[in-house]
């Protein structure tokens, strides 16, 4: 039951506080999920914090055990709310309980208005990208993309992973930025920030979608995934191969299925990322390797055996990334080290600041994805040590787009080819014909 007489003191002073979409959100929050309010505190960085009994979706920070089939150990807040909110036992001890039920995935809908996102960031090798997803179900407890749901007044934590966005005119957005005139062809990453194989892509195969356009348009695209899902469209991505049209880079973090089902609870096993490796070159689609992220003293000395084993499969090209915790990351992996290796989270967590001047992260670019200092460098050249000898150093596909044609639609007037085509095999105006 909620407490009328804390609700009417808490709206009261959130009326007191600057307004904002964040209040409005938390409101709306705690009236949807009917929590009753045992008390208040302040936070460490000054936010109210909210301590609220045990309910689906949260369990403690302090203590936090994991849910089934779930990385977070928490739902704790986002950035931009105005309450931090952490649960507490209300002394029934039914935490345990809660823990080893199941927390079910919810999906929204949403008819986008523009799909293809840019960045000009120095450090990451393309320009464009497609994101299908907003969340993934994969529940990767290191991954970089948690602090976004925060932007959804949503909790990087669990909310993440079991609270998803599916973009379902997808493809429909894509083909039409692909016809505007403004496009020039270029390289399209498809699921860099959420995998675009996670287990929802079984129901909405918008990934399937969106390859079916780049074929229709002749578009080049990458795809970064650590599903075996992704073998489900070889048909495809086989025709775009003979093009020269497409490259997939597999996530392996590590061979050890125990722990991978720790970190990774709902993406493929590392066997079954190996195999998919093997299934796409044998279909002559190039695969990338990717050991991201490489976690100190815990998957690090998997390093060369990682890339041996992916070689063995077929890959071509390799690269790593070591480990990011920022924003909400940080509280997050640490609540996840401490429940399951609570003897290795100090020696971890110290590498890791090792790494970025004694603290959690360092955003700066080019320093961000590898890192600085003793420890860093030494994985680095044992990467370009191992690479170099599997023959997976330098060696890098770039894409084709030469091939990109603006396929013409139903009522279009036809011309004869290369007519009007310019290289990329765009309509010309008349008044730009080719010298």
């Amino acid at each position: 039951m909620f407490h009328s007489r804390w609700y009417e003191h808490d709206v009261e002073h959130f009326r007191n506080m600057k307004a904002g979409k964040a209040r409005k959100r938390l409101e709306e929050k705690i009236l949807e999920d009917g929590e009753t309010i045992a008390s208040a505190g302040i936070s460490p960085s000054g936010r109210p914090v909210l301590r609220v009994p045990t309910t689906r979706g949260g369990v403690a920070a302090s203590g936090a055990k994991a849910l089934r089939g779930r990385g977070a150990r928490s739902a704790r807040s986002g950035r931009h709310e105005p309450h931090e909110r952490e649960v507490a036992d209300d002394g029934w001890g039914i935490l345990e309980r809660l823990a080893s039920e199941p927390l079910k995935t919810h999906v929204r809908e949403e008819t986008a208005r523009t799909i293809i996102s840019r960045n000009d960031s120095p450090d990451i090798c393309f320009e464009r990208s497609v994101n299908p997803y907003r969340g993934c179900e994969h529940g990767c407890i290191y991954c970089y993309a948690r602090p976004s749901h925060a932007h959804l007044g949503l909790s990087p934590g669990l909310d993440f992973e079991s609270r998803l966005t599916a973009k379902i005119n997808a493809p429909e957005l894509f083909a039409r930025e692909l016809r505007h005139p403004a496009w020039r062809p270029a390289p399209v990453v498809i699921g860099p920030n959420t995998d675009a194989y996670q287990p929802v892509e079984r129901r909405y195969r918008i990934t399937r979608r969106l390859l079916e356009v780049a074929e229709e348009f002749g578009q080049p695209v990458g795809i970064v995934t650590k599903s075996a899902l992704v073998a489900r469209d070889i048909d495809i991505l086989s025709r775009l191969a003979k093009r020269n049209l497409v490259k997939v880079a597999i996530s392996v973090t590590t061979l050890d299925a125990g722990l991978a089902r720790m970190m990774e609870p709902r993406a493929s096993t590392p066997a079954k990322r190996l195999d998919a490796i093997g299934t796409l070159s044998q279909a002559g689609v190039p695969v990338a390797v990717m050991v991201a992220p490489v976690i100190p003293a815990l998957t690090d000395h998997e390093l060369e055996t990682i890339l041996s084993r992916a070689k063995m499969a077929g890959a071509t090209e390799a690269g790593y990334v070591m480990l990011r915790l920022p924003r909400e990351i940080s509280g997050l992996f640490r609540e996840w080290l401490v429940d399951l290796m609570p003897d290795r989270a100090a020696h971890v967590l110290s590498l890791v600041r090792s790494m970025h001047g004694g603290s959690d992260y360092d955003s700066r670019f080019g320093h961000r994805m590898r890192g600085a200092g003793p420890y860093a460098w030494a994985i680095g050249r044992r990467f370009e040590l191992a690479a170099r000898r599997l023959g997976l150093a330098g060696r890098r596909l770039n894409l084709s787009v030469r091939h990109f044609r603006v396929p013409p639609r139903s009522g279009d007037q036809l011309t004869l080819p290369g007519l009007l085509d310019d290289e990329a095999g765009r309509k010309r105006p008349e008044g730009r014909r080719k010298k």
